[in-house]
């Protein structure tokens, strides 16, 4: 699995949509983002661009581990 290497915040943030994700609130560069789905659960993006790798990984294994999906299908589901 290969991670997209040019992903900023505003397309990871559209794209976590799809698992209900949504923008909750924002301070300075990072943004909060909530879901109601399979219980409260919440994330931080920092709003930059590209986001570096490390960081897309640990969000996309959080968003996998709260959804029990794994984090191979989260990223073919969101890419």
């Amino acid at each position: 699995m290969k991670l997209p290497r040019n992903i900023d915040a505003s397309q990871l943030i559209k794209a976590l949509q799809k698992y209900g994700y949504q923008a909750s609130r924002q301070t300075g560069s990072h943004i909060r983002l909530t879901t109601q789905q399979n219980g409260q659960h919440h994330i931080t993006i920092p709003n930059h661009d590209p986001l570096r790798i490390g960081t897309l990984n640990a969000i996309l294994t959080e968003v996998s581990q709260h959804i029990g999906i794994s984090k191979q299908d989260v990223v073919e589901g969101l890419f």
